[in-house]
């Protein structure tokens, strides 16, 4: 279903430790490679194409960074497996609608306050040489709004 391609894996997740110095952790995908059904034409959706993704998101309570045991920790190809099936189960005609559901997914499943998804078509089908065509969506849990502020109506 798909190939992993090269994962990087950055950790940075904000924490203050008993001696007062923060360390922050982030959990980052790059290059998960999967071979999709999404597009415009009828063609992309039927004969499919290879997408690759790059995601990155905070893990609140990321325990490892102290403990060091893999139980406190995001089970990376588990995150693989949660944008391939996301990207696999149906097609969408754009790749705005498929990174927000991919997002959408991983802040359900890990609690995240914030998901950066990238989706990427290597070789679009366009007459013009081009690298790739890409979209970002980002993620972001909305803040509370302040008691003294007023609603809008």
């Amino acid at each position: 279903m798909s190939g992993c391609g090269i994962v990087h894996v950055v950790t940075r997740r904000r924490r203050v430790h008993g001696n007062g110095i923060e360390a922050s952790a982030e959990i980052e995908i790059r290059g998960l490679s999967i071979y999709t059904h999404h597009g415009v034409t009828d063609a992309e959706q039927e004969v499919g194409q290879r997408l690759e993704f790059d995601i990155s998101f905070d893990v609140p309570d990321c325990d490892a960074m102290l403990t060091d045991r893999l139980e406190d920790t995001v089970d990376y190809a588990q995150v693989c497996d949660i944008v391939a099936l996301a990207a696999t189960e149906r097609s969408y005609r754009t790749l705005e609608r498929l990174a927000q559901v991919v997002g959408q997914r991983l802040m359900e499943r890990y609690g995240c306050d914030s998901v950066r998804v990238r989706a990427a078509k290597p070789e679009p089908p366009l007459p013009l040489a081009i690298q790739e065509v890409a979209v970002e969506v980002v993620h972001e849990r909305g803040s509370e709004p302040d008691e003294d502020e007023p609603e809008a109506n």
